[in-house]
């Protein structure tokens, strides 16, 4: 008689299934629904999908068949879709943010998510490109990295890193895409005429923006946090400063003179919100020559380390050029096709300054602000 596979080893193997968008064990989730086992080895297996239409149930789909046929004496896996109905998908979102309210989880006691802000005092210097790169970068390191693409009238995340599918809509509790281990979440998909059509928001409903970016989107676990900020010093940058006090502001600057005297006023608007300045980071640095190899000045020299001279003076506390990123068209080539300079060219030389600059943000420890540590002042 053939062996029959084992029920609580075919539920050990689920038990290593994660949902891609919560990165959690779809048996801890409520997403299995049953296991069924047959002669022959065949297995019927039973998962629920968050919404109809999920995005990834294909995924889901094969993670399981592939997890089960590990199982001795299984020769063959079904799997069956269902939906949660709409108390489990309550049941789902109170798991996950552990409470009912609307509420921003890195501003919570015991959040320890490091979250950098890149700012620029003018647009076209790439800052948005080197956000995207960065990001995938510390994806790369392994730590879970969110970004929130800030910059609600001129979003150009999306198209950086490839990441234009809309969010999933859990309970009011928005799933945010992913994209070269990212999560992203951008203006982008909420708008119904696409790409094209402008944002006619003003300050108000920009904090709202977000405020509900923040607030809305399950982010999870989040190693790091960073925010692509618009150009200059308006309401996003304060909002940011009041919704995210603590978050730390990175600044992107070219070595042109010219763009460097508005690149401080981006970091100088932190002496008034009160928040730190982590550094400067110079995009378009000098190049080697194609031809005789001799570094080329394209856009200038010094403006990084002017930033950073004059924010050291003006905040009183030392504020570093991170790096200098070398001037190099496959950045906005990558960008333009979705995928990111650091993973179709690694070894670039504007790769591997972005790829520093990376590690320097990944190994700094996830800090302690704002945590309970379970102890109290006691008087003499």
């Amino acid at each position: 008689m053939p062996a029959h596979p084992d029920t609580d080893a075919i539920h050990a193997a689920l038990a290593t299934v994660h949902d891609p968008e919560i990165h959690r064990p779809i048996t801890e989730i409520g997403m299995l629904k049953g296991i069924d086992v047959h002669d022959g080895g065949v297995v019927d297996v039973g998962v629920y999908l968050t919404v109809e239409g999920c995005p990834m149930r294909s995924t889901i789909t094969d993670r399981v068949v592939e997890a089960v046929m590990q199982v001795p004496d299984v020769s063959l896996v079904n799997v069956h879709l269902d939906v949660m109905s709409d108390e489990q998908r309550a049941d789902l979102k109170k798991l996950l943010r552990g409470h009912d309210q609307r509420e921003i989880p890195f501003t919570q006691p015991g959040s320890t998510t490091k979250i950098f802000a890149i700012a620029s005092g003018k647009g076209g210097v790439g800052k948005s490109s080197v956000t995207a790169n960065l990001a995938v970068c510390l994806a790369s390191q392994g730590l879970s990295v969110g970004l929130l693409d800030a910059d609600v009238y001129g979003h150009s995340i999306p198209r950086i890193l490839g990441a234009t599918n809309p969010p999933t809509m859990v309970e009011g509790m928005l799933m945010p895409p992913q994209a070269h281990g990212v999560r992203i979440i951008s203006m982008l998909p909420f708008k119904p005429g696409g790409v094209e059509t402008p944002v006619a928001f003003r300050g108000p409903m920009l904090h709202r923006a977000l405020e509900q970016f923040l607030s809305d989107v399950w982010w999870g676990d989040l190693d790091i946090l960073l925010l692509d900020l618009p150009p200059g010093t308006g309401d996003i940058a304060i909002s940011t400063a009041q919704l995210l006090p603590h978050a730390e502001i990175i600044v992107v600057t070219t070595p042109q003179l010219g763009s460097s005297d508005v690149a401080v006023r981006a970091g100088t608007l932190a002496e008034q919100t009160h928040q730190k300045v982590f550094g400067v980071v110079e995009n378009m640095s000098s190049f080697p020559c194609p031809h005789c190899g001799e570094p080329l000045d394209l856009f200038g020299v010094g403006g990084g380390d002017l930033v950073a001279e004059k924010l050291t003076s003006t905040l009183g506390t030392d504020v570093p050029v991170l790096g200098k990123i070398p001037f190099d068209p496959r950045l906005r080539e990558g960008g333009d096709s979705g995928q990111p300079l650091v993973i179709s060219e690694p070894e670039a030389a504007a790769s591997i300054a972005l790829t520093d600059i990376a590690a320097h943000l990944g190994a700094r420890p996830r800090g302690l602000a704002g945590m309970q540590l379970g102890i109290s002042p006691t008087g003499r």
